[in-house]
């Protein structure tokens, strides 16, 4: 008999899963429709709850909900029995899971939900189960083999409930047309925040920005270069930009740069972002062209400010 080795214990675990999510997709439970209907009317939050490893999917769903526009929260069961069925209102609805629906520790949010009215949807492989004849709605999981071996430990049935949470959340998302700026508001830190930051957020503008005008004699150009700081100039007239002087078209005017005027030296087609742009965009630019600064205009050319690379290093965006 030959031994497995771990790659083809990993290879059977996922292709179980696979099977049984494929199996889920092609067999949609007829419920799911109506149960988006149910979210979507929902005036509160979605609480869900589980046991066990239930529990821990449950509380990934809920977090998933909340980050893309449904209001939501976890409940433990456990808690619930003790105090915290008063987070449970009559505005909410509740979705609950459980691979066999006969949790003893979900009983008290059961009958939490049929003394209120409260909505109650249920994630479960069995629908005739306790769990599945309380609820209003039976999203019922596909009765596949756990990948354990063994058949007990949870792995195929959590796999299963995690998906069927994320095509809640993404339905309710689709419909609710939560979108990028969404996100953001609910993602302000870390790289998730940093992906979907726009240019206007870490941009340079008013007094910051090294301004100068097409008559400007290139002696008071270089100090206002030098003064700003950004190693550059835009070149504006009746607030247009017209142009930008960059260290490249110093040396390149150097023989009779202190004779000449910003308009003369400028280079008049100058890379530019718009203020509503992904800073990740403006830094792509900013790379593929091997620049350190982007100047911002608005759709009519007008000048709104300034983006330098490091601005996008310090929010994060690399």
């Amino acid at each position: 008999m030959n031994k497995q080795t771990p790659s083809d214990i990993a290879r059977q675990v996922f292709e179980t899963e696979s099977s049984a999510l494929r199996q889920m997709r092609d067999a949609l439970p007829q419920g799911f429709d109506a149960a988006i209907d149910l979210l979507l009317g929902t005036k509160g939050r979605v609480i869900v709850s589980g046991m066990g490893k239930s529990g821990h999917v449950a509380a990934k769903i809920a977090a998933t909900l909340a980050s893309t526009g449904t209001p939501a929260q976890h409940v433990h069961p456990g808690e619930a029995s003790h105090g915290d069925l008063g987070m449970i209102t009559k505005e909410d609805a509740v979705i609950i899971i459980s691979n066999n629906g006969e949790n003893r520790e979900l009983a008290d949010i059961i009958g939490h939900c049929a003394r209120f009215a409260i909505p109650m949807i249920a994630i479960t492989k069995k629908p005739g189960s306790t769990l599945g004849a309380q609820a209003n709605l039976v999203l019922q999981m596909p009765d596949a083999p756990e990948a354990c071996g063994i058949g007990m430990a949870p792995t195929t049935s959590t796999t299963c409930a995690m998906a069927m949470g994320d095509a809640i959340a993404v339905a309710l998302m689709k419909l609710r047309g939560f979108e990028k700026e969404n996100f953001l508001a609910f993602h302000p830190g870390g790289t998730l925040g940093a992906q979907l930051l726009k240019v206007s957020a870490v941009m340079h503008s008013g007094d910051e920005l090294p301004v100068v005008t097409p008559e400007t004699p290139m002696g008071d150009t270089l100090l206002e270069m030098t003064a700003k700081g950004f190693g550059v100039a835009a070149v504006v007239e009746e607030g247009q930009l017209q142009g930008v002087i960059t260290d490249g078209d110093l040396r390149r005017n150097m023989d009779s740069l202190m004779s000449r005027t910003a308009g003369e030296v400028a280079t008049r087609t100058p890379l530019t972002t718009a203020p509503d742009a992904l800073l990740i965009e403006a830094l792509g630019v900013m790379n593929a062209k091997k620049r350190t600064v982007l100047l911002v205009v608005d759709e009519t050319g007008v000048l709104c400010g300034l983006v330098h690379i490091h601005d996008a290093l310090r929010a994060g965006v690399a």
